[in-house]
């Protein structure tokens, strides 16, 4: 118990001193977790906003894919990246393994499912109560879909913060496209791992804290947004009133 005591303790001073190692971590998660939510973003919204309002054979089977993929597990993706990357791969002539960009990629490729999906949905139920309204205007169907991502764009943005805390908590990916090289592809789910097979618990302590500190102010910041949205909302509501 006072194994456990002394670590959190221990812990405790490396967060509030400002450790350089520590923040250095944490920096890099940061780091690749933004641009890989950035990059997916791109994609997920052009993608989900599409899927929304396309019909064509097969468009049932796509969404089912896509909904599939929403549980597809990091390792899986890790170890496609890990292929495209390596020196066999189709990719491998550009050196990316081990590199914050394949980490990056990794990223980019798990929260890609997740943007598209809540994207579609999102654009599915906004033209459900505007869309005639675009479509009066002129609007085609792509342009409705990307008008709408526009006006709910508080919802969007929820969606990049879901996404930025499904890749910074990730650990399976990272670790085998990035090797968990000390000072260049460590990042805090991967060193919480490392500093634990090791028993240096105290590092592993403040990473975890670390964490969940990040989570803990996503989630406040998706309810400050679901909260600004909904009296938003109830303003418009007494207006028309």
């Amino acid at each position: 118990m006072s194994t456990v005591t002394d670590s959190a303790q221990l812990a405790a001073q490396l967060v509030w001193q400002g450790d350089a190692e520590l923040w250095r971590i944490v920096g890099l998660s940061v780091r690749v977790s933004l641009m890989a939510c950035a990059l997916g973003a791109v994609l997920g919204l052009a993608l989900g906003a599409w899927l929304a309002v396309a019909r064509f054979p097969g468009w049932r089977g796509v969404i089912w894919v896509l909904n599939t993929l929403l549980a597809l597990p990091s390792v899986v993706v890790g170890l496609l990246v890990y292929l495209l990357l390596s020196r066999a791969g189709p990719l491998g002539a550009y050196g990316l393994l081990f590199t914050p960009t394949a980490m990056v990629f990794a990223q980019a490729v798990l929260v890609l499912p997740l943007i598209a999906a809540l994207t579609r949905r999102l654009v599915q139920d906004a033209l459900a109560e505007g869309g005639d309204q675009l479509r009066s205007l002129g609007a085609g169907p792509y342009a409705a879909a990307l008008l709408m991502l526009l006006h709910e764009r508080r919802a969007v943005l929820t969606i990049g913060l879901t996404a930025f805390g499904r890749a910074v908590s990730e650990v399976g990916a990272v670790m085998i496209v990035g090797g968990n090289i000390d000072g260049v592809t460590r990042v805090m789910t991967t060193a919480i791992a490392l500093e634990t097979s090791k028993g240096d618990l105290a590092l592993a302590l403040a990473l975890g804290a670390v964490l969940l500190g990040v989570v803990a102010v996503l989630n406040l910041a998706v309810a400050a947004l679901h909260g600004a949205a909904q009296a938003a909302g109830q303003r418009r509501e007494a207006g028309m009133a």
